[in-house]
């Protein structure tokens, strides 16, 4: 995956200047601190309330057809994002802020994911804020899918070949 433009992604607004510090210990590894960015393509991801778990995935080219067809269905667009229907007014009442982060200080963390990472402190190029998080999510090439439970769906995803991220799954409402 190529570097296009990054961005941090934050609830908070008026930051001048990230510093590097450890990931929360419930996330995956890393045993330095670090600033994370999320590269423009993936942006999406992430523009939703920063505790709203879901689930994200996308076919690889290497992806078998029977799983893009199954997972991805008949959907024109190349990304999907699921999330629990119970956090669909959390998403309608956040705003968020894109900080636009120089890329000459980061390296690739997990390219299926659009994870970057610094071990410098990072100064924002620019701020845009987003007040409306559906429209920004209407205007990008992927599908908001909604659903009482993430689960049997995780589950499915995991199991497949296409590339996925199920992030903080911690906070999914319980299996049944």
């Amino acid at each position: 995956m190529a570097v296009d433009r990054l961005f941090h992604v934050s609830e908070e607004a008026g930051i001048t200047r990230f510093e590097p510090r450890l990931p929360d210990p419930r996330d995956p590894p890393l045993d330095r601190p670090v600033v994370w960015a999320i590269g423009e393509q993936l942006l999406h991801n992430y523009l939703l309330p920063r505790g709203c778990p879901r689930v994200t995935f996308y076919a690889l080219p290497e992806s078998d057809p029977a799983d893009v067809a199954r997972l991805l269905g008949v959907t024109t667009t190349r990304y999907v994002v699921a999330i629990e229907s119970g956090w669909l007014d959390a998403v309608r009442q956040t705003r968020h802020y894109l900080y636009e982060l120089p890329a000459d200080s980061f390296h690739v963390r997990d390219a299926g994911a659009g994870y970057y990472v610094s071990e410098q402190p990072v100064a924002p190029l620019g701020v845009r804020r987003v007040d409306d998080l559906l429209g920004e999510l209407a205007r990008r090439d992927m599908e908001l899918r909604l659903t009482p439970s993430l689960w049997p769906l995780r589950d499915a995803v995991v199991a497949s070949t296409l590339q996925y991220s199920c992030i903080r799954m911690r906070n999914a409402a319980p299996q049944a």
